[in-house]
C-alpha cells in the first residue's frame, strides 16, 4: 500500500457510499468508514480491509480526508457538530468533503465553521447510480479552494470518471441542486407523459419505441423506462423522499436569489404529493405508477 496517500474517512456507506468506499480500498487509499442503521456493507467493506469506527470523533481521528454520504444538510451538520463530532476528533488541516446533496447557504456557514477551527469543508455532490459507484464511474461537481482540490483530487478519482472543479466552496451544492432540477423534472414529465399516453390508447412499449434512440434519449430516461418495461426496481435507486428534499432545497435557492421558479414548483409538488401518499421509500422511476394511478390508469405490474 502506497504510503503517499491519505488516510480516508467514510461516513455514510449506503447505496452510493458502499460503492465509492470499495474503490477507495481497491486504489490503495487507508480507509476507515463509520455505518449507520444497515450493518451489512460495513462488515463487507471490514472484510475487504477497511477499518470501522463507531463515531465521527473516533473516524476523524484516523483520517486526514472525510467523505460524507448522507442524507442532506442536517445530517452534515449532525456528525460535525458535538462531543462526539469530526470537529471534536480532526487534526488541523484535516478536509471533509460532503458528497450529499445539501443546501447550499448550510455548505458555506459550516465552511466558515471548519475554517474557523483549522479544517476545511468543500462539496463534492454525485452525478450517477449505486452500480456506477461500485465501478468507479460517478461524476463530481466540486466547490473547494485550489489548494484543497488538489489534495481531494486523487481520492475523488478512485471512484469518479469526471471530476468537475466548478468554484469555490457551494457551488458544487448550487450545481447538483440545479441538475437534479432537470432529472427530477424528467421524471415528473415522463410519469405525466406516460401517464396521458395510457390514456389515450398508447402503450409504454409503443412510447419507448419512438423515443429511444431519438433527440430526446438520455441515459436518465433508459434508467427511468428500465422501471417501467421491465418493472426493474434495481434501475435508479434514489428514493422520492430525497427527490423532495433537492427540490425543496431549490425552491428555497430560487427564493433566495429572487427568482420565480414556477416548473420547479409543479415538479416539486409531484413529488410531495407521492410522498405524501405514503410513496417516499419508493424509487424516482416509480413517480410514473402513483401519477398513473392518480389518473385511473396502469402502466404494468408492480415489481
Amino acid at each position: 500500500m502506497s504510503t503517499s496517500k491519505e488516510a480516508v474517512g467514510f461516513i455514510g456507506v449506503g447505496m452510493m457510499g458502499q460503492g465509492m468506499a470499495s474503490c477507495l480500498l481497491a486504489k490503495g487509499f487507508p480507509l476507515t468508514v463509520m455505518g449507520h442503521r444497515n450493518r451489512k456493507p460495513v462488515e463487507e467493506l471490514v472484510a475487504a480491509g477497511a477499518t470501522e469506527a463507531k463515531t465521527p470523533k473516533e473516524l476523524a481521528g484516523r483520517a486526514t480526508i472525510i467523505f460524507l454520504c448522507v442524507t442532506g444538510s442536517a445530517q452534515v451538520e449532525a456528525v460535525l457538530s458535538g462531543p462526539d463530532g469530526i470537529i471534536a476528533g480532526a487534526k488541523p488541516g484535516t478536509i471533509v468533503v460532503d458528497c450529499s446533496t445539501s443546501d447550499p447557504t448550510s455548505t458555506v456557514k459550516l465552511a466558515a465553521m471548519l475554517e474557523e477551527a483549522g479544517l476545511h469543508l468543500c462539496d463534492a455532490p454525485l452525478g450517477g447510480t449505486p452500480a456506477q459507484a461500485g465501478l468507479g464511474q460517478l461524476s463530481t461537481m466540486i466547490g473547494a479552494s485550489d489548494e484543497v482540490f488538489a489534495r481531494i483530487k486523487p481520492a475523488c478519482e478512485a471512484w469518479a470518471q469526471k471530476v468537475t472543479h466548478l468554484g469555490p466552496v457551494g457551488d458544487g451544492h448550487k450545481m447538483k441542486l440545479l441538475n437534479n432540477f432537470l432529472s427530477m423534472g424528467y421524471g415528473a414529465i415522463y410519469a405525466e407523459a406516460l401517464t396521458l399516453a395510457q390514456k389515450i390508447g398508447i402503450t409504454p412499449q409503443t412510447f419507448n419505441s419512438v423515443l429511444s434512440g431519438s433527440r430526446m434519449d438520455c441515459g436518465f430516461y433508459q434508467t427511468f423506462m428500465k422501471y417501467v418495461l421491465e418493472r426493474d426496481r434495481e434501475a435508479h435507486k434514489f428514493t422520492l423522499v430525497n427527490a423532495l428534499k433537492d427540490v425543496r432545497y431549490l425552491e428555497s435557492v430560487a427564493n433566495a436569489a429572487g427568482v420565480p421558479n414556477p416548473v420547479g414548483n409543479a415538479v416539486k409538488n409531484v413529488y410531495a404529493s407521492a410522498v405524501a401518499g405514503g410513496r417516499g421509500d419508493e424509487y424516482v422511476p416509480m413517480i410514473s405508477d402513483w401519477v398513473a394511478e392518480q389518473n385511473g390508469v396502469s402502466l404494468g405490474k408492480k415489481g
